[in-house]
Formats: structure tokens, sequence, C-alpha cells
């Protein structure tokens, strides 16, 4: 076993068993926190619930006018790294391979300039990202060493995914043998790293922003507060 076969075997499956297992800890411990009931009636008028957190995940998806110069490129750019990311890891003909080989579900491939471009703009995006956190004094005082441990993981297998992608995705898909094994290895190794840090560090936030947005606004709806 050299260690392509061993990411692609025992890492991959230990990998996957974390994530799953961990993040449906986390959701379970986040579900099972103390509720402190609202005693008090709500306003009149106010949303239902379902309307409160439909209202709050959308509304968030944007700052308001009134921050919105201050915060514009921050959040212009948190939405190129998100949606670059979903491309590369979706829409990239070999990662649609892998992800069939697990579950059996496959979907059409983009091209493969559609790749490299979203790749390149999410990388640099997460370089824009740490320039900003390291740079600003008061982002650099809440940092903490989550938040390095989580840009490196998540930076870790863009980077090593361009060092692989060294001819068309075609050509790799049709060919049954693999020539660069060791790049290839580190690259899976990265991704699997980065599903095990998921449950436990601010990656989770990927799951639970839908959760803290959503009792934000029922929270507020029930008191008559715009959101």
């Amino acid at each position: 076993m050299d260690l392509l076969d061993f990411a692609r075997g025992p890492a991959l499956v230990v990998a996957i068993a974390v994530f799953l297992l961990g993040t449906a800890w986390r959701l379970v411990g986040v579900l099972r926190l103390p509720r402190v009931p609202d005693l008090s009636p709500a306003r009149e008028g106010a949303p239902s619930n379902a309307a409160s957190i439909w209202h709050a995940n959308l509304r968030a998806m944007w700052p308001r006018k009134e921050f919105s110069a201050s915060t514009r490129f921050v959040t212009l750019n948190g939405y190129v790294f998100h949606i670059g990311l979903a491309l590369v890891f979706l829409g990239y003909a070999p990662h649609i391979a892998f992800i069939h080989r697990i579950t059996g579900v496959s979907w059409p491939a983009l091209p493969d300039y559609v790749m490299y471009v979203a790749a390149a703009a999410t990388i640099i995006s997460l370089l824009l990202a740490l320039g900003m956190r390291i740079g600003s004094p008061v982002r650099k005082q809440i940092s903490t060493s989550d938040d390095m441990i989580t840009w490196t993981i998540t930076f870790l297998p863009l980077i090593t995914g361009m060092a692989v992608t060294m001819e068309p995705s075609a050509s790799v898909l049709a060919r049954e043998v693999v020539l660069y094994r060791t790049p290839l290895a580190i690259h899976l190794l990265s991704l699997e790293l980065l599903l095990i840090w998921f449950p436990f560090g601010k990656l989770m936030h990927a799951v639970l922003f839908a959760f803290s947005r959503g009792a934000t606004g029922v929270r507020f709806g029930h008191r008559g507060v715009k959101v």
C-alpha cells in the first residue's frame, strides 16, 4: 500500500466517519441546548416563526445600506470565495467522478477553463481575507488559533489541487493508471484533513449559520424588530 492507496482507503473512511459523526454530534449538542421560554406576548402583526427564520437568513446575505460602504469589499470577497469553492468542488470533472465513486451520484461537469478561473479567484480571495485579517489591528486582535488553522486547512486542498491539474480533465478520466500518485495523494489527504477538522473548527458555520440566524430572526420577529 503506497500513500495514494492509504489516502483512497483507510484515511478516506476515517475522514468521512469523523466528518459525519462530528457534524451530527455538534448539531445534536446545539439542538439540545436549553431554551428559555419567551413569556411576553408577540407584538401585533409579528410574523410567524417560519417567516422570521426565512427572512433573517435571506436578509443576512447582504449588509444593510448603512454599513454597505464600509463592508462592501469584505462581502464581495466572501461571495467570490464561497461561489468559487462551490464551482471547483462540484463542477470539476475529476471531483464529480470522485463523488460518484463514493455515493453513486453524478452530474454534468463544467469546462476546465471555468474551473481554472474559479480556483484562481478562490485562492486570491483567501489570500485577500488573510491579508485583511492580519493587516487590521482589530481583526488581528480578535483572531484566534482556530481562525488561522481553519484558513490553512481550507487553503491546502486548493493549492495542492492546482498542483495536480497538469492536463485536461478528460485525459485524466480516460486514463486507468494515475501518473502523479504522490501529488494526488497529498491533495486527497489535505481534503481529508479538512473533513476531520470541519466539525470542530469554524468551518462548522457552514451548517450552524442557518440555525443561529433563524434563532435571531424568531427572537426579533416576536418583539416586532425589523431585521
